[in-house]
C-alpha cells in the first residue's frame, strides 16, 4: 500500500492568483497567433494544407520561447 506524507504547505492566494494569470496568458500566447494564422491563410487561400503547416510551424517556434515568455510574464504580474 503506497502511504502519502500528510505534509502541508502554505501557499498564499496571491501566488495562486498569479500563477493562474500567467498561465492564461501563456496559453492565450500559444494558441492564438498559431490560430489566427491557420484561419487566416485557410479563409484568404482556402488551401488547408499550407494553413495548417504554417499555424504549427509558428505554434512550434513561439512554444520554444515559451519558458523565457513565462518569465517575463512572471516579472510583469508580480
Amino acid at each position: 500500500m503506497i502511504r502519502f506524507p500528510k505534509k502541508k504547505t502554505e501557499i498564499s492566494t496571491e501566488i495562486v492568483t498569479n500563477t493562474i494569470w500567467v498561465s492564461t496568458f501563456l496559453a492565450m500566447i500559444l494558441s492564438l497567433p498559431p490560430l489566427g494564422l491557420f484561419l487566416g491563410i485557410y479563409f484568404m487561400t482556402g488551401n488547408l494544407i499550407i494553413g495548417a503547416i504554417v499555424g504549427f510551424v509558428v505554434h512550434f517556434v513561439i512554444l520554444g520561447f515559451s519558458s523565457r515568455i513565462s518569465k517575463v510574464l512572471t516579472n510583469i504580474m508580480s
